[in-house]
């Protein structure tokens, strides 16, 4: 019985708290399975040729194809590496054009070097060396 407690509590202290987030975001996500789907379909390829490639269990490649968010990132990355598409991860957030004019602005001005003074008897403007 002691142990049967014991499990039960590392299960709850273990337990992952939900994940919240924008239905966007969610969409993108499922699109994002449903592509993977459709390439490993394009290619031939079933679920257990990819699950032993990208060295995964069979329940989370479905859901992976099914867009689930809280399948890890690196999962996703092994599933894309199989069907040779890892290439389309450097699109991602490669043109942040956003983050770039921020940059920008935070940039200081153009500094301008001091005049320099100025001796007497000048008259057209040129320091005498």
């Amino acid at each position: 019985m002691q142990k049967l407690v014991k499990l039960i509590i590392i299960f709850v202290i273990m337990a992952k708290k939900p994940l919240y987030m924008y239905p966007g975001s969610l969409k993108e996500i499922q699109a994002l399975g449903r592509r993977l789907k459709d390439a490993r379909l394009r290619r031939r390829f079933s679920m257990e040729t990819v699950c032993v490639r990208a060295d995964i269990s069979r329940p989370t490649l479905s859901k992976i194809e099914k867009g689930d968010p809280t399948v890890a990132f690196g999962h996703y990355v092994q599933v894309l590496r199989v069907l040779n598409l890892l290439g389309d991860l450097e699109l991602l957030a490669k043109a942040d054009d956003l983050g770039r004019r921020l940059q920008d602005e935070a940039l200081p001005g153009r500094k301008r070097a001091p005049r320099r003074k100025m001796t007497s008897g000048d008259s057209d403007g040129q320091a005498k060396s």
